[in-house]
């Protein structure tokens, strides 16, 4: 049994279908057509073998020698390689599972929301790869802050459309995802990229992302020979870090391992401009299930910031909204600032250069090895590469 039930849809008090009427058969198709292909030895040989010789699994886990050396050598900090995928993050495994479903079940198109646009270029692979026509929604403000991606998504043969309504960033573009699934159904699969979404969303993605926990919790008893004693990882909708994190929940109960999510702080969380939904959020209902969100005190979801497009949500899977409440994952909140350094000492100590999502996990270092034990292991999990935050980065420390 897993070890966050998810019982009727919901974790706890957190979850649910917050749907339309006319979506719900197209949610309970696909809820009823994973749980067959979840057991279908035949589909999963298939996806394991994509997923070894497409995306490129195994990823590493490395022991990051320098980053280590920077903290006096106190822990041993390991970084679990996503971006080391093919496409440059995690996203892969979600949308190469959900499309190689949506193929087999008979649909002929696929859409999507993406923010840093990582999950849109995974999605636009994994169609070009299942020969599936693909449609991307992408807030304004992204698209111009994330021009390679957007090159890639259209060389990759998706259509691009743009999101110009709200603040034009990924919650407005889940938004007009979701409008456009609502009326095409009948043909259309929608791929949500994070754990978040009514009801089954958040369970299949966990599900196709858990892979990154299994992986690390083999390496590091090959490395160790013992389990580590933190997890740590971003938490923007929450698919990374429920990937790595689901694994090692056995531990955190007892009190072996330590999970930290990493959310995003932006100008502050003492200002109006942050993405901290579980660190200053309210329960409440977005895009289908109920979770912490960003609200104002009549309930309107307010808008997030974040210098990283992929963290700039004002709201979290209601898996981690459970998992918090349980006291099973400990999350902080990590500036702009703070995620710019540690994106550029990685760089420069390790000749990696990290996702801005990642670089948050990377800044709680700072914290976390003044209060670790001596020889504590710590695995964060890089959940994909920079070369889209570039211009973004440099604009800044230029």
């Amino acid at each position: 049994m897993s070890e966050t039930t998810c019982k009727k849809g919901y974790f706890g008090k957190f979850g649910g279908q917050f749907v339309p009427e006319t979506l719900m058969p197209a949610l309970q198709e696909f809820e009823q057509n994973y749980e067959i292909f979840k057991k279908d030895n035949e589909f999963k040989k298939e996806l394991d073998g994509l997923l070894r010789d497409f995306v490129g699994r195994p990823t590493p886990l490395y022991l990051a020698k320098r980053l280590s050396e920077y903290y006096h050598n106190k822990c041993k900090i390991y970084l679990k390689r996503e971006d080391l995928n093919h496409t440059g993050a995690h996203k892969i495994n979600n949308a190469l599972g959900q499309a190689l479903i949506a193929q087999k079940i008979g649909k002929k198109q696929i859409v999507a929301e993406t923010g840093a646009g990582q999950h849109g270029v995974a999605t636009a692979t994994a169609c070009a790869l299942l020969n599936l026509k693909c449609k991307i929604f992408m807030g304004k403000e992204d698209i111009a802050r994330q021009a390679p991606n957007v090159q890639r998504m259209k060389l990759l043969g998706a259509e691009l459309i743009p999101v110009t309504s709200g603040s034009g960033t990924l919650k407005d573009a889940t938004s007009e995802a979701i409008r456009y699934w609502v009326t095409n159904v009948e043909t259309t699969h929608y791929i949500i990229g994070s754990t978040v979404g009514p009801h089954p969303y958040p369970m299949v993605v966990r599900d196709f992302q858990k892979i990154i926990g299994e992986e690390s919790k083999t390496q590091i008893l090959e490395k160790e020979s013992r389990m580590p004693d933190y997890v740590l990882a971003c938490v923007g909708g929450g698919s990374n870090a429920m990937g790595i994190f689901y694994p090692f929940l056995a531990e955190a109960r007892t009190g072996i391992t330590k999970l930290i999510g990493l959310e995003a702080g932006g100008s502050g969380i003492d200002t109006n401009r942050h993405s901290a939904s579980l660190s200053l959020g309210k329960p409440g209902v977005l895009h289908g299930s109920m979770s912490y969100l960003l609200q104002d005190e009549f309930g309107q979801i307010q808008e997030a910031h974040s210098v990283s497009a992929g963290l700039d949500y004002p709201g979290v899977g209601p898996e981690h909204s459970y998992l918090k409440d349980e006291n099973l994952v400990e999350y902080y909140a990590i500036d702009d600032n703070q995620a710019l350094g540690a994106f550029q000492r990685l760089c420069q100590l390790e000749g990696i250069i990290p996702a801005l999502e990642s670089s948050h996990a990377l800044a709680y270092l700072d914290t976390l090895t003044q209060k670790a034990q001596q020889d504590s292991i710590i695995v964060i999990n890089l959940s994909g590469r920079g070369d889209k935050d570039l211009d973004t980065v440099i604009k800044i420390i230029s």
